[in-house]
């Protein structure tokens, strides 16, 4: 049992009839509802990035809970994913929703508000609940408000698209915000949009659920959950210069490790899985998951780095940087409508293995980039990194919902969301440790520069810059010279084995199918639907036994019902 269970049985709900009457053009008003409520959460895994500083001033945290406040909410959120996702398939995704919505808009006030270390953390951690509610039930809405492939590849490049731009919008509107007001604002914008989606999807957004046989496995959830929060948590820590050999390191990932390997054999012997991992086996949605994966693997820490550059070797602002953003910005939300309309044509393999190798040439181009502002170079890098990247995901996030059934929606988009937010942290640790790699030992060429501030100086150019001020006169100069070469030369080699990545992710994307395939799809759905909407005989009377001839007399009557249905879905 694989199909959407509506409110009735499969028979449309009043609310449901007016979002997709006839035409279902109303289906649009649902993915915009959808679209507004996910830029908000993806603005706010981004915009704390340039209220550091101004945290740190007001509040006063230590080093650690200056870190959980940074890791909260992305550590929660991913950890979370694939128990909301798979609880939404159970107990109604837009239930699911609306409360998150609720969480979220609770938290962001908490935030904005917080006079104390302790309880920002403790609203990031919030926000992080609400996320995990959100992101993947908006996409397993989506694969149910649009039956036909065709349509559903046009909503879900608006959907990433939105996304997108949210993350990138981020710094942007947390810089504009912290020129004109205090750090809280950044949470504050977050209230009134929320809860106009908590209002409208209430009224608007169709409810579904999944394959309610057997029970929900508590168990699974929460092995998932922390399976994936050591995991999560052991990656950025190693992203973060932890190390691969500390504690802090190796002990999250060995325990989140362990509990996702009993996870996975928990659900092989279940007869009714928390999570189908028999979809893993075929090739697309496989290859698909794959393929984010690799995609945030490469972009991920690049972007930090990106930032760093703009930042600490041009000297551009905080605003100055997100509005050099901008072009990218751009180029992926055109990267994920232009794509909704070559992926029928081109076929996901073309279009993943293309948008990767478009990606891997606008590395590349970066790679030019020196100790001088070239604004030029960096546009065309930019336009041809967003567009490629976003027609990556697009194809691979289309790619892998539609292979998933309708049953296994949230529990699907869940694992999208989940090797989304993995791939972006093994990102981080990945290039981070590359760019550390390639830049400390340029720093042994500055002259009169103590042992202590060289070690020092090692862990990042903000530092380096911070001990050549205090070093001053000539050591000083030449050890800030000697980082910001050092910082270019780690630059460039973290572009290539950038680029080395995305190839190698062109080369994955060839297992994907050829041609995307969406009249078989469609007609089976709405054929189902007709089917199910279709009136079960009255039982027979005792006193008149059915004659044998009426069991060909109902399929008679039921044809024609079918035939219609498969003529109106063709239609």
């Amino acid at each position: 049992m694989t199909g959407t269970t509506t409110a009735a049985p499969r028979r449309p709900s009043a609310v449901a009839r007016r979002l997709c009457p006839e035409g279902g053009a109303n289906r649009w008003v649902v993915l915009i509802v959808l679209c507004v409520s996910l830029a908000i959460v993806a603005i706010d895994s981004t915009v704390l990035h340039v209220a550091v500083p101004a945290v740190t001033e007001d509040l006063k945290p230590g080093g650690i809970q200056l870190l959980w406040i940074v890791d909260a909410y992305p550590l929660v959120c991913a950890s979370l994913l694939i128990l909301f996702g798979t609880l939404g398939d159970r107990v109604g995704r837009r239930k699911v929703l609306l409360i998150g919505y609720g969480l979220f808009g609770v938290a962001s006030a908490m935030a904005a508000l917080a006079d104390s270390p302790h309880l920002l953390i403790a609203a990031r951690a919030l926000l992080g609940v609400g996320g995990a509610m959100i992101m993947p039930a908006t996409l397993s809405i989506v694969r149910q408000v649009f039956p036909d492939r065709r349509e559903r590849a046009v909503a879900i490049g608006v959907w990433t698209a939105v996304a997108a731009v949210g993350a990138a919008a981020g710094p942007l509107l947390g810089g504009f915000l912290l020129e004109h007001f205090w750090w809280g604002s950044v949470f504050l914008i977050n209230i009134p949009l929320m809860f106009a989606s908590l209002f409208a999807g209430r009224w608007l957004l169709p409810e579904s659920t999944g394959d309610r046989e057997g029970p929900w496995d508590v168990v699974g959830a929460l092995m998932a959950a922390g399976g994936l929060f050591g995991v999560v948590m052991g990656v950025k820590r190693a992203g973060g210069g932890e190390g691969m050999l500390s504690a802090m390191t190796l002990v999250p990932l060995v325990v989140g490790a362990v509990l996702l390997v009993g996870f996975v054999r928990r659900q092989r012997r279940r007869k009714h899985p928390l999570v189908d991992l028999a979809m893993f086996a075929r090739p697309a949605f496989g290859t698909s998951v794959s393929c984010i994966v690799l995609a945030m693997l490469a972009l991920v820490g690049l972007m930090l780095i990106a930032a760093q550059y703009l930042q600490l070797v041009l000297g551009l602002s905080p605003l100055e940087t997100g509005l050099r953003m901008v072009p990218l910005t751009l180029a992926a939300m055109a990267g994920g409508l232009v794509g909704s309309q070559l992926l029928p044509k081109a076929g996901p393999r073309a279009m993943v293995s293309c948008g990767f190798c478009l990606t891997a040439a606008a590395v590349l181009v970066l790679t030019f980039l020196g100790h001088e502002d070239n604004p030029l170079l960096m546009l065309v890098g930019f336009v041809l990194l967003g567009f490629g990247l976003q027609t990556t995901l697009f194809g691979s996030y289309e790619s892998m919902l539609s292979e998933a059934p309708q049953g296994q929606a949230g529990g699907a988009a869940a694992i999208g969301e989940t090797s989304y937010q993995l791939g972006g942290g093994m990102g981080i640790a990945l290039l981070g440790s590359v760019m550390n790699a390639a830049y400390a030992p340029g720093l042994a060429a500055a002259p009169g520069v103590p042992e202590p501030a060289r070690e020092a100086a090692e862990n990042s150019l903000g530092e380096a810059y911070q001990v050549a001020d205090g070093l001053g006169g000539g050591a000083g100069l030449a050890l800030r010279e000697a980082a910001r070469d050092s910082f270019v030369h780690g630059l460039h080699v973290t572009l290539l084995v950038s680029a080395g990545l995305l190839l190698i992710g062109a080369l994955a994307a060839l297992k994907l199918p050829r041609a995307m395939s969406c009249v078989q799809e469609y007609e089976q759905d709405h054929e189902e639907d007709a089917m199910a909407a279709i009136p079960s005989p009255a039982p027979p009377q005792e006193t008149a036994p059915a004659s044998p001839s009426s069991a060909p007399t109902r399929e008679r009557a039921a044809r024609p019902s079918r035939e219609h249905a498969s003529a109106e879905s063709r239609g």
